[in-house]
């Protein structure tokens, strides 16, 4: 059996590690551009073929609720940065594609935001940043390496 304590130290650490970082790249997401929501839903979207997705697979990638996935496409459809149309292979869910819009201001983001982390994250050597992506891939459980 694992430590417990050595456990809640590593987890505390991890925890700390993962607000600290997130607080200091926050600042890529430039008020009136896009949200880091926004900036989330569109990364699943433009790396899906034809920079489309099933809506329940945007839901899946996000750590927000169902409802709130939802409620923030149909902002982003109203917005011009997204189109949502029915499945055609399931008529109860939604597939959703970025606009030439959409993916445009995604390219924007993520060139500054891709910068950010790559600087934050130089402090490690490519050995560890390849040691932190398999501990945890591991801790998040088999679908991790379905992403």
């Amino acid at each position: 059996m694992t430590d417990r304590r050595l456990a809640i130290d590593a987890w505390e650490s991890l925890f700390r590690a993962q607000h600290e970082v997130l607080n200091e790249i926050s600042g890529d997401f430039v008020v009136g551009e896009l949200t880091q929501a926004e900036y989330d839903v569109l990364l699943t979207v433009t790396r899906a073929p034809g920079m489309s997705a099933r809506l329940r697979d945007v839901t899946a990638n996000m750590l927000i609720s169902q409802p709130s996935v939802s409620r923030l496409v149909d902002r982003m459809v109203a917005s011009g940065l997204l189109t949502k149309c029915s499945d055609p292979d399931d008529g109860r869910g939604a597939i959703v594609s970025a606009t030439d819009q959409g993916a445009s201001l995604f390219r924007k983001v993520a060139a500054t935001h891709g910068r950010s982390i790559a600087e934050r994250m130089s402090t490690l050597s490519d050995s560890e940043l390849e040691q932190l992506r398999t501990l945890t891939a591991k801790l998040r459980g088999p679908r991790a390496s379905d992403c």
